[in-house]
């Protein structure tokens, strides 16, 4: 859980291993804001319960509960989260930067993760063969991540974007974290974010927040 702003009307529906999820879970540890953890296994197929659909209907997580708003998609959330609390901006002032942020953000959120979630690999699997499931899911990414390179050479500093954390970083986090722990994908192709890994496995905020640290991690995935 994240740690400071006290607002316990705050509930974040997520899944352990939901990339998706992970970005407002550092959104949430960024602005230190408390929430509720509510757990949705996904392999278990509780996304499809009518009381979850009630708060989402096409099913997916995260989906953010604050009193009576409910919020769904990450990119949603993050951005109701950067209006309503503002304590540590996850956009810059500067407008080119914001909008590299933001272009940065939808890479990965509209031409990576919605290509290697669940349900695409699922169908892969049962429709075409499982063998096609990793051919699949390393094109994807390193389509991407080529492309983000390619973005970010004139921008990155510590971070995505420069020396201080920005929306860019929320979503580049746990897209690469997943690519190298649940898929193995080689990154010395892409140095830049290689090295923004690096600079992220340094922060609490990103730690928290990763897989590995969630209340619904199985026991299985920590060996």
């Amino acid at each position: 859980m994240a740690s400071g702003e006290d607002n316990p009307k705050l509930q974040l529906y997520s899944y352990w291993r939901s990339s998706c999820s992970c970005r407002v879970r550092i959104a949430l540890n960024l602005k230190g804001i408390k929430y509720e953890y509510k757990a949705v296994n996904l392999v278990k197929g509780e996304q499809f319960s009518p009381e979850f659909l009630k708060l989402n209907p096409i099913g997916y997580v995260p989906v953010l509960v604050d009193g009576d708003i409910v919020i769904s998609d990450s990119f949603a959330i993050i951005m109701y989260l950067e209006e309503k609390y503002p304590q540590h901006p996850l956009l810059p002032q500067d407008v080119q930067r914001r909008a590299i942020n933001i272009q940065a953000a939808n890479i990965v959120s509209s031409s990576i993760q919605p290509l290697q979630n669940l349900a695409v690999l699922k169908y892969i699997e049962q429709k075409i063969h499982p063998d096609e499931k990793r051919v699949w899911v390393e094109y994807h990414i390193g389509k991407g991540f080529a492309a983000l390179e390619k973005l970010l050479k004139d921008y990155a500093g510590k971070y995505a974007t420069g020396d201080e954390v920005y929306m860019a970083d929320l979503f580049l986090a746990p897209q690469i974290h997943t690519a190298i722990k649940r898929f193995s994908i080689d990154m010395t192709q892409y140095p830049i974010l290689s090295r923004l890994n690096d600079a992220y496995n340094e922060l609490p905020a990103f730690l928290d927040a990763y897989p590995e640290k969630q209340p619904d991690t199985p026991v299985e995935a920590l060996g």
